[in-house]
């Protein structure tokens, strides 16, 4: 990967030519007086959690979600009735 460390005067003097090599997968450190900064960077389209599986960070179920709420219930009265009772 081609990297350019570049002053922040330099950046704004020459920000459309900075992002055109960005856009072909260049990478930019910006320096205010000598000290990096910045990182400017190409956008990665892959997701998070993509990458963490790419990584074997993650992996993918290999088995259906099963439900993680109850089934809803009919009631038979109001709720503040069905939570009293529940508290009791």
């Amino acid at each position: 990967m081609n990297v350019a460390t570049v002053g922040i005067r330099e950046l704004r003097d020459g920000i459309s030519r900075h992002l055109a090599a960005v856009r072909e997968g260049g990478e930019i450190v910006v320096t205010d007086h000598g000290r990096p900064v910045a990182r400017i960077v190409p956008i990665d389209h892959e997701s998070g959690l993509d990458r963490l599986i790419r990584e074997g960070i993650a992996t993918v179920p290999n088995h259906p979600r099963k439900r993680a709420y109850p089934e809803p219930t009919t009631a038979s009265g109001p709720v503040s009735d069905l939570i009293a009772e529940q508290r009791r």
